[in-house]
């Protein structure tokens, strides 16, 4: 677990609004959620050994020097927002056909190795 990282608490105001509240230390974010366990299957290894909160989701890694726990509603209205946002279309081009009737004969043979017109 890396020192000197801010962590992040979001949640919902009763009013919609998303409440931010971010602790210089874990210790102090101990003292007012009670820890259930330790994330030790993150794919992000630098989160393995964070502690895990009841009624809270995370760790997440939001950036080097932060990492965040989110309320359920929260991390839900995230991943739907995540979920419905559209990719960009991305054009494929196909290969451009040659012109009729341009067979191209010993193409790329050097020309003393490619066959005579006349046998």
């Amino acid at each position: 677990m890396v020192e000197n990282r801010i962590i992040r608490v979001v949640s919902r105001e009763s009013d919609g609004t998303l409440r931010t509240r971010d602790y210089e230390s874990i210790e102090a974010l101990g003292k007012i959620h009670d820890k259930v366990g330790v994330d030790d299957c993150s794919t992000n290894l630098s989160l393995r050994g964070m502690p895990v909160y009841r009624g809270l989701i995370g760790p997440i890694s939001e950036s080097k020097s932060v990492v965040s726990y989110e309320s359920p509603e929260v991390f839900e209205s995230k991943t739907k927002e995540w979920a419905d946002k559209k990719s960009k279309r991305r054009r494929r081009r196909s290969p451009v056909p040659a012109p009729a009737g341009a067979a191209m004969v010993n193409a790329g043979i050097p020309k003393e190795m490619a066959l005579s017109e006349t046998v």
